[in-house]
Order: C-alpha cells, then sequence, then structure tokens
C-alpha cells in the first residue's frame, strides 16, 4: 500500500466549486434585525454581535450605493 499525504477529498474541492459558482447573496436588513432581536430576547451575546456586524455591513454597501 503507498502512502497519500495529504489525503485527497473530493467533497472539499466540490465544495469550494459550489461557493465559487453560487456567491451568496446578502440577506435584507429587515431579517438581519428580526434575528438580532431574537438573539437579544433570549441572551445570545454572540449572536448579537454577528448580527449587528452583518446589519452594518448591509448598510454600509447601501449607503456607499447612494452615494454614487
Amino acid at each position: 500500500m503507498t502512502a497519500k499525504w495529504p489525503i485527497p477529498r473530493p467533497t472539499e474541492n466540490a465544495a469550494l466549486r459550489g461557493v465559487d459558482l453560487h456567491p451568496a447573496q446578502p440577506h435584507s436588513t429587515e431579517e438581519l434585525f428580526t434575528a438580532l432581536v431574537c438573539a437579544s430576547t433570549v441572551g445570545d451575546r454572540h449572536g448579537q454581535q454577528l448580527f449587528g456586524l452583518a446589519i452594518v455591513r448591509v448598510t454600509d454597501g447601501l449607503s456607499r450605493r447612494a452615494d454614487q
């Protein structure tokens, strides 16, 4: 038996190709605010931070488009 290093993982390559073909669509601010309220209600501080930063990214992109 011959050893191969690194071990080939075809599923990893397929996943990376799938990401390249279908870029993620940004969520609407309404969805993000709903998730932020939900995280705040249950006391999930990490979720609050993630959704708050996502809202900033989406709204910053929107304000930059309006400036152009």
